[in-house]
């Protein structure tokens, strides 16, 4: 049983994608451009994503900064006025691999104003729109990394994990106001940040292929979408675990 309102009519759909420059984000706003959705893109590299709207007929561009939270207000209401909004996905992140024995506060702050406080944000502008349309969807782009603590995630993992919760119990408030809520979790995907990492990255898969996913997610109603399955079913087992059998894996990923 579907968990969401299906969507796979996409056809003038209005559709907010934050964090759209470049990555899982970009991938999945050409995705729907194609399926003749109106798509609009924001981040913070105004010329990508001009690049993007002149690649891209009828789509539109707001460049901002998810850390400025009174931006995100004054652009969902230049949407609100144009039309509304049936989709927001906030797909903005920030990523370094960090370790305990080099710990850097200013970097660790940045992932939570990016990857958390900036979903936040995003809500805080996109809710009263929602609510008072009676409609829509929210989707928020998380991880795998978020489902346990993880060797090199110290940073990331928990801005995450976070968003994991915070899906959950927006679904649960919202799900009766007729607003679908959707989490997508994926594994390794081929994007800027993914490219600095320096170790093995299993079953790694492209941004084009990582959007598919997610449509596919969509249409089926489903709360969580996680990708590619031969990676992220073992990863659902790690939450499986009792704490002694966890830490055993997690030395064994470090060599230790």
């Amino acid at each position: 049983m579907a968990l969401n309102p299906v969507m796979r009519d996409w056809s003038g759909k209005r559709v907010w994608l934050v964090g759209a420059s470049s990555g899982i984000g970009r991938a999945t706003a050409a995705a729907l451009h194609a399926c003749g959705a109106v798509v609009i893109v924001s981040a913070r590299q105004g010329a990508a994503l001009q690049q993007f709207v002149a690649q891209h007929p009828g789509a539109m561009a707001l460049p901002l900064d998810v850390t400025d939270a009174a931006a995100l207000r004054s652009a969902a209401h230049t949407l609100a006025d144009a039309g509304g909004l049936d989709c927001v996905v906030y797909c903005a992140g920030h990523y370094r691999a960090h370790t305990a024995t080099a710990f850097d506060l200013p970097d660790m702050l940045r992932h939570n104003a990016v990857n958390y406080v900036g979903a936040l944000n995003l809500l805080d502008a996109v809710l009263p729109v929602l609510l008072a349309q009676g409609r829509g969807h929210i989707s928020l782009v998380a991880s795998v990394a978020g489902y346990r603590g993880l060797p090199k995630s110290l940073a990331y993992g928990p801005t995450k994990a976070a968003l994991i919760h915070l899906a959950e119990s927006l679904y649960t408030d919202l799900r009766p106001r007729g607003i679908g809520v959707s989490l997508i979790n994926p594994g390794f995907v081929a994007t800027p940040l993914t490219a600095q990492n320096t170790f093995p990255m299993p079953a790694l898969v492209t941004p084009e292929l990582a959007a598919r996913r997610i449509l596919k997610g969509w249409a089926s109603g489903a709360f969580e979408i996680h990708f590619p399955k031969r990676f992220t079913v073992w990863m659902k087992l790690l939450q499986c675990l009792p704490y002694r059998a966890f830490f055993a894996v997690t030395r064994r990923m470090v060599g230790a």
